[in-house]
């Protein structure tokens, strides 16, 4: 059994998918970062400070806090606010992701434009440039 398990977790798809879970969960705190450290503060200026973060609506009489922590602490609140701002974080984070991934592709299909083609494919053209030019030969000189 120990040595299914060994096989199992050395195949190539299980080693690849756990080096892109592990990458995948390092790039988002960088994309996470990203927006919440430079594009929210940049908006938030723009918008006058603007920060919905602390929009909520109170779901009991004894919540009268005027910040959202407080306020729950003090009872139940409806956070509005918080997702607004989740929400905002996820077309932000989708559009970079977007862009990231697009200039990538485009890297590759630059890449797949200057590579060499298959060693196949340059003996098969080899092959057609014979026969091409052995046909060309037999035309000039006319039937044997």
């Amino acid at each position: 059994m120990l040595r299914q398990f060994r096989q199992f977790a050395m195949r190539g798809n299980v080693v690849d998918l756990a080096v892109g879970v592990i990458i995948g969960a390092a790039f988002g705190n960088i994309v996470s970062s990203l927006v919440g450290d430079i594009f929210m503060p940049v908006i938030g200026s723009v918008t006058g400070g603007l920060d919905f973060s602390n929009y909520f609506l109170p779901l009991s009489s004894a919540v009268t806090a005027e910040n959202l922590a407080d306020a729950k602490k003090q009872g139940a609140v409806l956070a509005y606010g918080n997702f607004i701002t989740i929400a905002i974080n996820f077309i932000i984070i989708a559009a970079i992701l977007f862009f990231i991934v697009r200039a990538i592709n485009s890297l590759k299909h630059e890449e797949k434009k200057d590579a060499a083609p298959p060693r196949s494919e340059v003996l098969l053209e080899e092959i057609r440039d014979l026969l091409a030019k052995d046909v060309a030969s037999k035309s000039t000189t006319g039937p044997a």
